[in-house]
């Protein structure tokens, strides 16, 4: 299974909007931020981890042309507000992809699209036709991939993180409960969030992700969802050899 990391900045992006420090400024690549979101591909199956506020972008810039099954982690604009785009694979393929989310969530995004749910007043091809199915605690298998759910806390939150085979995406998180420990054994690879240094009220630090990390003890972890106080190239030189920063458009094979 092939992981592409779609995007790993933070819900305002990186660089922000008007801001002129030296993360915002920089030139290294690995220092731009889209929204996050992950692309799970085998030959047969594609499964998407949220519709961020950059998914258009995202699809243009790897050539999705299929998407199986979508697994949403919260309801957070962010995380959500790129599924009016859902649109383009109906016309292309008379059928949007199959969201998966939990309750909250899916209450949340018909509220906010409510145009797409017997809201709007003119009915017609360009509103999204999309089907949601619950996830509680069971896997779902789309294809040949296999989406087992993780309990997080995302501050007062619960929210949700995925097991694909080896590979865990545990984004948008301050604590991994002790209950999801059990469920993230023997992972080769690792994604978890880890916005800053300093301390955040519903986001793990990079140390406290480290230390996170280090618990789980996967084979490589590689850190999501970094804001512009994180400079790739430094925060590298800070980290163990088994935790590294993620950054746009970072593949691997699991």
């Amino acid at each position: 299974m092939k992981v592409t990391l779609l995007g790993t900045g933070t819900s305002t992006g990186v660089p922000m909007i008007g801001c002129q420090c030296r993360v915002c400024l920089s030139d290294d690549p690995r220092d731009k931020r889209l929204r996050v979101s992950a692309l799970l591909q085998t030959e047969t199956s594609t499964v998407l981890i949220d519709t961020s506020a950059d998914f258009r972008q995202q699809m243009l810039m790897h050539g999705v042309r299929r998407i199986d099954g979508i697994f949403y982690t919260h309801y957070h604009y962010d995380h959500i507000s790129g599924f009016d785009d859902l649109r383009a694979f109906q016309f292309l393929h008379r059928k949007s992809p199959k969201c998966y989310a939990n309750e909250e969530t899916i209450e949340y995004i018909k509220r906010m699209f409510a145009y797409a749910f017997g809201g709007a007043k003119q009915s017609g091809g360009g509103l999204p036709q999309v089907d949601f199915a619950l996830v509680e605690q069971d896997a779902i298998q789309i294809g040949d991939i296999e989406m087992q759910p993780i309990r997080l806390e995302h501050g007062i939150l619960n929210i949700l993180g995925y097991r694909a085979g080896n590979f865990a995406y545990l984004t948008d998180c301050n604590v991994v409960p002790e209950s999801s420990l059990d469920q993230l054994r023997e992972l080769d690879v690792l994604v978890l969030d880890g916005l800053r240094y300093t301390k955040h009220p519903t986001h793990l630090t990079i140390d406290e992700a480290v230390e996170t990390a280090n618990k789980i003890g996967a084979r490589m972890t590689y850190l999501t969802h970094m804001n512009h106080d994180v400079m790739h190239a430094e925060a590298e030189l800070r980290l163990p050899d088994n935790v590294r920063l993620g950054y746009d458009n970072l593949t691997f094979t699991v």
